[in-house]
């Protein structure tokens, strides 16, 4: 008798669910793999945020970490507070400011995506070459996923 595939096997509803439960614990595991002192998860979120969609308001930071605007004024005093971001005049509206990281920001960036990345390339490097290819073709796959 032929066994069945895993798409047979498992409904989307499942794979679903087993998919978010995985990558909710790996993003939790990468996020205590950061060598950057006493940050909390919401100041590299900001940091990060700052660090790859460039330069912002603070209302539109805070709608990209998807807080409350008072939650990421305190959140980018304690950044500022660290030297890790600056403001600046908005050029076109005195009432607002641009926020940026500072060079001292984009290190502290850099440390954190050195740590998280070399904590899971020992964890890959532990993996067969067939399981490594199917996570760089997952990969591939949930980039399209994100993308819709």
């Amino acid at each position: 008798m032929m066994e069945r595939s895993v798409a047979e096997r498992v409904t989307a509803e499942q794979l679903a669910i087993s998919l978010r439960e995985s990558i909710t614990r790996l993003n939790r595991r990468l996020r205590q793999a950061r060598a950057v002192g006493d940050l909390t998860f919401s100041q590299l979120s900001a940091l990060t945020s700052l660090q790859l969609a460039g330069a912002m308001t603070p209302r539109e930071l805070a709608d990209v970490e998807r807080v409350q605007p008072p939650t990421m004024t305190k959140i980018v005093g304690k950044l500022e507070d660290l030297g890790l971001v600056a403001r600046t005049p908005h050029p076109t509206d005195r009432r607002q400011v641009i926020l940026a990281a500072t060079e001292q920001g984009r290190v502290v960036y850099a440390q954190f995506e050195k740590a998280r990345n070399e904590w899971l390339a020992l964890q890959l490097a532990e993996l067969t070459p067939d399981e490594r290819d199917t996570l760089e073709r997952a990969a591939q796959i949930l980039r399209q996923v994100a993308r819709n």
